[in-house]
């Protein structure tokens, strides 16, 4: 691992603006560049430049074709990063810009949702190595073909971690317009307080139930590599948050409580209690690029029993779509959703060896008048599907039990 080498990735709203631009530029040389680290910088797309063009080509036809959209969508980054590039050079530093093929990202998989299978930044190591700062599009990677493939909502995050891996980097540091991880969406929970430090495992789970900060993928890769990621803000000053390797201990530590209200609820009723049945929906849905979460099958009721399961909200259509289709192939009774829906989830290691913990979770909730509608857990967290106008109230009311000693 270098200890003079670090890759810092600046979002969406960090670059928003020239002004931003020129802000994230003065941040870059006096944070790191004057005090003798070799820095590579990935960005994302200025503000809303993605939501717009996936507008753009809503407008401009009809048609779904995932490769053109991704040819579309790389543009944004690139356009921050020769920007950004610039910027440096105003300041007096070696700059040049990095588009995913010119630093190495090979990706595979559906377009717009793309893995990543190998990252060789060679022409960025050799920049660095003459002194530049390279400045690295996010978000995307090319595949066999050569063609763009964008890497999912949030992929940025995914590209720095992967670079950072890939350039034996000190560590990641992310920089975002909040100053940090918290315990609770400081907007929704009001003694919300920053983290200084959270796990590999436990950001994984805040990140993949709801909290916003990261993308879930991102953090599972620094985790395999073991990677520190440090998450602080490119507005103001002060310290921010560690995710990183930590000691074991033994106890209970409730780390967050978090919230997720863009997902959607999809029931297939009345399937036939036979193999390869669940296997042949989930196959489908996963041949149209759609993941699920909380797969929950009920008790069979003669040789029949019911399918749940979440998804994004923006893919309820095409999930719709797909579990039609099935339920008449398998004679099931029919599909039925719901979009009114969220979750909320308590996040913590050693959660599945303190069975009074679930029971005070439904406590609260039933207190609050707050019906539950699905429940999982894993052995960090617990998670209850509810009314998504009943979100905001369960989180609140899970901070002030579990993190602020309410009873």
């Amino acid at each position: 691992m270098s200890y003079n080498r670090v890759v810092l990735k600046f979002g969406g709203s960090s670059v928003a603006t020239v002004e931003r631009i020129r802000n994230v530029a003065g941040r870059i040389k006096g944070d790191y560049v004057d005090k003798g680290y070799e820095v590579a910088v990935v960005v994302s797309a200025m503000g809303k430049t993605t939501d717009n063009l996936i507008e753009l080509a809503r407008k401009t036809s009809s048609v779904s074709d995932g490769r053109e959209i991704d040819q579309l969508l790389v543009t944004g980054e690139q356009q921050s990063a020769a920007l950004l590039a610039l910027a440096l050079k105003d300041l007096g530093l070696k700059a040049k810009s990095f588009n995913g093929s010119q630093a190495g990202f090979i990706a595979y998989g559906h377009h717009t949702e793309g893995r990543i299978t190998d990252v060789n930044p060679k022409r960025v190591e050799e920049w660095l190595s003459e002194g530049g700062v390279a400045v690295v599009t996010g978000f995307q990677g090319i595949n066999e073909l050569g063609d763009f493939m964008t890497l999912g909502r949030g992929g940025s995050d995914l590209s720095a971690v992967a670079l950072a891996v890939a350039l034996d980097g000190e560590f990641c540091h992310i920089y975002t317009d909040v100053d940090g991880i918290y315990t609770a969406d400081p907007k929704v929970a009001s003694g919300a307080i920053k983290l200084s430090s959270v796990s590999y495992e436990e950001c994984i789970e805040m990140a993949a139930l709801g909290a916003k900060v990261l993308q879930a993928r991102s953090v599972e890769f620094a985790s395999l590599y073991k990677m520190p990621i440090y998450v602080s803000s490119s507005i103001v000053d002060g310290e921010g948050t560690w995710v990183r390797e930590e000691g074991i201990k033994e106890g209970l530590v409730i780390k967050a409580v978090v919230h997720d209200k863009n997902v959607a609820k999809i029931a297939v009723l009345g399937v036939p209690d036979v193999p390869g049945i669940a296997a042949g929906l989930f196959s489908r849905l996963a041949e149209r690029g759609i993941g699920v979460e909380m797969i929950i099958q009920s008790v069979m009721r003669g040789d029949v029993n019911d399918i749940a399961f979440l998804v994004k909200e923006t893919l309820l259509g095409d999930a719709i779509e797909v579990c039609s289709e099935y339920a008449r192939e398998i004679d099931a009774q029919g599909v039925t959703y719901d979009s009114e829906v969220g979750r909320v989830s308590i996040i913590g290691v050693g959660l599945s060896v303190h069975p009074d913990i679930p029971a005070q979770m439904f406590s609260v909730l039933s207190r609050e008048g707050i019906n539950i509608d699905m429940i999982s857990s894993t052995s960090n967290s617990i998670t209850c599907v509810i009314s998504s106008t009943s979100v905001d109230k369960a989180v609140s009311s899970l901070h002030k039990h579990f993190m602020e000693g309410e009873v």
